[in-house]
């Protein structure tokens, strides 16, 4: 299991790579990755802010949760902060199962937990305003089904 917050830009499909060669048992890998996007087109960047400690301690425990509940081979959540610009990449997930129902399942819990209670704070900032990202309605309610 690895889990990294970072403020470097990372290279998806490498960490692809070197997760699925680790993924020792698996017949399955599953990932996801995160993209900053711009729904208003006016967006300039977006700052993502967390406090150092807490959150890598809350993502493990999500991981070590979906390890448990799926018998996972492996995991990986990587999870940038600082300032982004629209079309970067913000974060990835990868799980590895013996079978392809606990790899994807897996990676949609960790995902439904990233967006709605993983302890970072979105900013965005345009030309003419500076707004908080407000949860969504829709994140809330996809975690009923966990």
């Amino acid at each position: 299991m690895e889990v990294r917050v970072q403020e470097a830009p990372f290279a998806a499909g490498a960490e692809l790579d070197r997760f699925t060669a680790r993924a020792d048992g698996a017949g399955a890998v599953v990932s996801f990755s995160g993209i900053v996007r711009d729904d208003s087109g006016q967006m300039a960047e977006m700052l993502i802010e967390h406090y150092p400690g807490m959150t890598e301690k809350a993502l493990e425990s999500i991981a070590g949760q979906a390890v448990e509940r799926w018998s996972l081979a492996d995991v990986l959540v990587i999870h940038r902060f600082g300032a982004m610009k629209p079309g970067d990449q913000i974060m990835m997930v990868a799980t590895a199962a013996r079978h392809r129902k606990h790899a994807f399942e897996a990676a949609e819990f960790l995902m439904d937990y990233l967006k709605s209670r993983a302890p970072f704070w979105k900013q965005e900032r345009g030309p003419d305003s500076t707004e908080w990202v407000a949860a969504k309605q829709d994140d809330e309610d996809s975690l009923t089904r966990w």
